[in-house]
């Protein structure tokens, strides 16, 4: 099932003015333009996950409420046909997609990032989010930049870290990568 940038945007507004909450008060929050979250909450633009997890923060609900775009259940098979769909830029370094629609209150997100080839990815600037964050590499390899160091991981590595350290997952060469990401509150 596909994961529709309008759809986000529209949940994000709602909750938004649920709260009572302006653009302006949650942009600041989350330390981004109004412009940005208002092209977000319009379905006009995808989002780094770290913004959506920013946004996530600042409304008080998990990043997976925000990606779900289905009922909560006791039980949820997603088969990998009906997870196909990526948001996100590939240009800016990663898409990904959404393992489980899970409970709000759970605490544990786990994603699929795909990290885009070197020659395509024109993202440097490093993520920082209030998740820890566990890491697996399923395909290919990367450059974990940690906290300032870079740490090579290939398939079957993994890493568990604090989300709010800055981190980025630099491409090693043109193969694409993928990760498992799982966050946790």
């Amino acid at each position: 099932m596909a994961i529709k940038l309008d759809y986000i945007g529209k949940k994000i507004k709602q909750l938004r003015l649920k709260q009572k909450k302006t653009q302006q008060q949650v942009a600041d929050e989350c330390a981004i333009s109004k412009s940005l979250l208002s092209k977000i909450e319009n379905g006009q633009t995808s989002s780094a996950i770290a913004t959506l997890s920013k946004i996530s923060d600042s409304l008080n609900v998990p990043l997976t409420w925000i990606l779900d775009n289905q009922e909560e259940q006791d039980l949820v098979l997603l088969h990998k046909q009906e997870r196909e769909a990526r948001v996100g830029d590939e240009n800016m370094g990663y898409s990904y997609e959404l393992l489980a629609n899970r409970s709000q209150f759970t605490g544990i997100e786990p994603t699929i990032v795909h990290v885009t080839p070197k020659d395509t990815n024109v993202r440097h600037e490093a993520y920082t989010h209030t998740q820890d964050e566990f890491i697996f590499i399923l395909e290919g390899s990367i450059y974990l930049f940690y906290n300032g160091t870079r740490h090579f991981m290939e398939k079957g590595d993994s890493a568990y870290f604090r989300g709010e350290k800055q981190h980025l997952f630099i491409p090693v060469d043109n193969d694409p990568a993928k990760v498992l990401t799982v966050f946790i509150d």
